[in-house]
């Protein structure tokens, strides 16, 4: 139970209350701005010892002197409450340090970012040294946090102050209270007794002349009319509370159907909620389909067509009579042509392959699979491809015994797969390790390690993603994007896994698991991996067709941006025929801008689909250079879906044609811009 309080000590209570109240907040404020104060001055101060480390130690950093840096920093020793500090070079590896004595010595293996931050509760710092713009290292510096110390003293002192204050506030109030309580206690002592007896011709006594009086003449006259009512009062509290039952019932009974009338319409509206959300899902799921649909055809359009490009584009001009090829040419046309429709035959059968997993359409036969006959096969179909490129692929032979759960014919085609992407896309002269070890109960991993230029951890993102080569669109290695995200079904549809790790500059490893049938140890028989060497290339010249000799007048310029080879050497051939005409190529779109701008051709063919820089980027940047703003661009891509067309026409092409090109088409856009120039 709750003890009743007296108005004195009420009124104690609200005046240290309110004294409380007021010190809390003048002497936090107090507190906090200095603290705060207090706190900017440790860090300004770090920070400046920072900048004067920088400076001594700029020199032997410079000048790689180790033994100069640490004698630099010994300095800091006059400053006790700076524990430790470090320099690391412009490779961020350690150079130098200095610690306190009791200290130990634990640095950050290398700097972080500029800026101020905790270790423990000590405050740290790390800033980069800088001279002539040029950064030289980074100084870190850890210094013992003063701030906890000087809280706790200014803690001791507000708590010191506040007690006082407190017992002063208590002293004049126990003092001075009882003026303003000794009318209030009277007249509540009455109106005790008057609740008590029921007796309402009490009266209180007047003791005062203030508002206190007041207060008793108003008590009074109130004592005197509640005599007056309460007759009346108890004559009509019957009828009051039988009325008052009958509402209280008519209450409970509309709360009742209230409840029930609540229960069925939230009943209602979950149904209802959980009815939209389905269909909410529905709608996503069917666009998100509708979508992926769209950008795959797409993107298998644009795949098909490049091939064909070059078929049909070769093949129009080996039946045209306006064009008469050399026997050399004919042979070198027909060679494009069947190395295109090798391509087009193989990204074919990967995407019927593609369809039919993803159908569900394909028929495993999962048996015990000898992974050494398995081997034997692939090392033969890959080893003839590999000694081209000299490259040495090296097989295992602690595995040879192993029997795995698999598809065989699945199984040599995964392999396969992974070990022509090892040779294909390794240096001249590399290495191709498969190897193979225990991966847990009954599960074998196969690795398959290159020494090529390996992958940024954004392009391993993508990496199966279907008709994605992670750049390699325009190299000189053949490709369809498709045979890697074959591979990953086709291994969980064996119950494994496929993953990969790679390097920049080192090379990557791809690695499925499996399970097997037999657990036999695994010895390791594989040599190590070679040292990864880059090569470094230069960036690839702008090619140039030029006119027949004999043609009247002067040929008109046409840049030809393009990074597939077989595409340039098409469009060259075509040229070739047309003396009023002389072709630049450029590579990528950077190449492009730079002749544009140096050579101011007339009329600009460019592919959408480049390295770097897409068509669209590339005319953007034209359009927006007075110097090449007016000449007219048209594109040339294998992105030949309506939308593509109205997107490269908003965009401000002025033709748009699509692969395989049209040779008549062709020569007749290259007309009509040119007879639109005069």
């Amino acid at each position: 139970m709750i003890r009743r309080r007296s108005i004195r000590e009420k009124l104690v209570t609200i005046v240290m209350s309110t004294t409380a109240a007021a010190l809390t907040v003048s002497l936090g404020l107090v507190v906090a701005y200095d603290l705060r104060s207090y706190q900017r001055s440790l860090q300004n101060d770090l920070a400046t010892q920072a900048e004067l480390v920088g400076h001594m130690t700029s020199a032997a950093l410079a000048f790689d002197d180790p033994r100069l840096a640490r004698e630099n920093l010994s300095l800091l020793r006059t400053r006790p409450s700076l524990r430790a500090a470090a320099l690391y070079d412009e490779q961020g590896a350690l150079f130098a340090w200095y610690v306190a004595p009791g200290e130990p010595a634990t640095f950050p293996p290398s700097p972080r970012k500029e800026g101020r931050g905790k270790e423990g509760d000590d405050l740290v710092l790390y800033k980069p040294i800088k001279e002539n713009g040029e950064v030289l290292g980074t100084v870190y510096l850890r210094s013992e946090n003063l701030l906890v110390e000087r809280m706790r003293d200014y803690l001791l002192i507000a708590a010191g102050v506040a007690l006082l204050a407190l017992l002063t506030a208590w002293l004049l109030v126990r003092r001075l209270g009882h003026t303003i309580t000794a009318p209030i206690a009277a007249i509540t002592g009455i109106a005790r007794d008057v609740v008590a007896t029921r007796d309402y011709s009490r009266r209180a006594p007047r003791i005062s002349e203030d508002e206190a009086a007041d207060l008793v003449d108003s008590f009074n006259a109130m004592l005197a009319e509640i005599e007056l009512r309460t007759r009346a009062l108890e004559s009509s509290n019957r009828e009051i509370a039988r009325e008052a039952q009958e509402r209280a019932r008519a209450r409970q009974e509309v709360m009742r159907l209230n409840e029930q009338l609540e229960q069925r319409v939230h009943e209602r509206t979950m149904q209802l909620e959980l009815a939209n959300s389905e269909l909410e899902l529905a709608i996503e799921e069917a666009r998100a389909a509708n979508l992926a649909k769209s950008a795959f055809l797409s993107s298998m359009s644009h795949e098909l067509r490049t091939p064909l490009n070059a078929i049909l584009g070769f093949a129009q001009i080996l039946s045209s009579n306006a064009m008469p090829t050399t026997p050399e040419q004919k042979m070198e046309f027909s060679n494009h042509i069947l190395k295109s429709g090798r391509h087009l035959l193989t990204l074919i059968n990967e995407i019927l392959d593609l369809a039919k997993v993803e159908a569900g359409a394909l028929t495993l036969s999962m048996e015990a699979v000898g992974l050494g006959e398995v081997l034997a096969e692939c090392r033969t179909m890959i080893e003839p491809l590999a000694s081209t490129r000299g490259i040495r692929v090296l097989f295992p032979d602690g595995c040879l015994g192993v029997q795995l759960r698999a598809d065989r014919t699945r199984l040599k085609q995964v392999l396969l797969n992974l070990l022509s992407n090892a040779v294909k896309y390794n240096r001249e002269g590399g290495a191709v390790v498969l190897d193979c070890l225990d991966a847990g109960p009954r599960r074998l991993r196969l690795s398959v390690r290159d020494t090529g230029m390996g992958l940024e951890s954004s392009q391993v993102a993508a990496l199966f993603q279907p008709f994605n080569r992670l750049g390699q669109e325009g190299g000189t290695q053949e490709g369809t994007g498709i045979g890697l995200v074959v591979t990953r079904r086709l291994v969980e549809l064996m119950g494994g896994e496929i993953g990969v790790t790679s390097s920049p500059g080192v090379g990557s490893v791809f690695w499925i698991e499996l399970g097997m049938e037999g657990a036999p140890p695994i010895a390791a028989g594989v040599p190590a991996l070679p040292q990864a060497h880059v090569p470094q290339s230069a960036a690839p010249a702008a090619g140039e067709a030029g006119a027949d000799a004999d043609s009247g007048g002067e040929p008109r310029l046409v840049l030809y941006i393009e990074d597939n080879p077989a595409n340039l050497k098409l469009v060259q051939e075509i040229v070739r025929f047309r003396p009023d005409l002389r072709l630049l190529s450029a590579p990528d779109g950077h190449a492009g801008l730079a002749l544009a701008r140096s050579q101011h051709p007339e009329v600009i063919l460019m592919d959408l689909n480049l390295p770097g820089m897409s068509g669209f980027e590339v005319l953007a940047q034209l359009r927006r250079d007075p110097a090449t703003s007016a000449i007219p661009a048209i594109a040339l891509t294998a992105n030949a879906m309506p939308r593509d067309v109205e997107r490269g026409l908003a965009a401000g092409f002025d033709r748009y044609l699509t692969k395989p090109i049209d040779i008549d088409k062709f020569n007749e856009a290259i007309d009509g811009v040119l007879a639109q120039l005069g």
